[in-house]
């Protein structure tokens, strides 16, 4: 049956930035579709969390406690990964997030930084990964969560945008050399309803704003990228690589602006 190709039985999943949010979405979506899940973020309560609830769902789960922007913790998470279960199939690079800032206001450290988080650590990780999949299952798929500040131009947000257009780039270059064995595709997510628009979303006047100037009147949730994250990276999408997804509500343009100063001439 052609469901039967959207499911994950016995496959295992590394999923970064596990502990909340979008991240913990996927891993449970991934559990229900038969997947055994390792969580990772960095705070070992909220991937033990997590971890707790795919079994509860009837699946294994590893909590591998992991700072993305340390290489020899990636190292681990994917070392911890075969230790327990002896394969890998799948990955979501997920961990990210910038918080914003004006351009003329953005450092030079917070520029750097946002590309290390965003884009540099999903870099490496997806070289282990991809490595260990053609060593133990033969084949498997890497799915990267972006954001559509990517390509709308959004101010405040040159580092995230930046960090996310590149990581669009790294989708598509890495699924051209790492085709047919391992997959690569990206998510380019809109506004959705997690701790990062908490405070869209408790301000009536700027929610109100977001959703008139989305066409689907509503923030997404978790598990509408959930679903995506799924197709990528089961049966279904073997024949999709190097794509970018875009999963957002149907925008076209930012539906809110953060203002930013005006660029003012500096006294002499």
């Amino acid at each position: 049956m052609i469901l039967d190709r959207f499911l994950l039985t016995d496959k295992v999943a590394i999923v970064t930035g596990a502990g909340k949010g979008i991240g913990r979405g996927i891993a449970l979506g991934f559990a229900e579709a038969g997947a055994n899940v390792v969580c990772a973020a960095r705070t070992e309560a909220d991937v033990e969390a997590t971890a707790a609830d795919v079994r509860a769902l009837g699946r294994r789960a590893l909590a591998v406690p992991t700072d993305v922007m340390k290489s020899a913790a990636l190292e681990h998470l994917v070392n911890a990964t075969i230790a327990e279960f002896g394969r890998l199939d799948v990955l979501v690079n997920n961990a990210g997030g910038t918080p914003p800032a004006p351009a003329m206001r953005t450092s030079e450290a917070f520029f750097e930084t946002a590309l290390r988080f965003n884009v540099t650590a999903a870099f490496l990780l997806t070289k282990l990964a991809a490595q260990q999949m053609a060593n133990t299952a033969g084949e498997g798929a890497v799915v990267n969560i972006s954001s559509r500040s990517s390509d709308m131009v959004q101010t405040s947000f040159v580092a995230y945008g930046a960090a996310k257009a590149a990581l669009n780039m790294m989708t598509r270059n890495f699924a051209a050399e790492l085709a047919p064995r391992v997959r690569v595709n990206a998510i380019s997510v809109g506004g959705v309803a997690t701790a990062g628009l908490e405070m869209v979303l408790t301000d009536d006047n700027i929610r109100r704003t977001f959703e008139e100037n989305t066409p689907m009147r509503r923030p997404g949730t978790p598990e509408d990228i959930a679903c995506a994250a799924l197709y990528l990276a089961s049966p279904a999408a073997s024949w999709v690589t190097g794509k970018v997804f875009q999963i957002d509500g149907g925008v076209e343009a930012p539906s809110i602006s953060v203002p930013v100063p005006p660029l003012e001439p500096k006294p002499a």
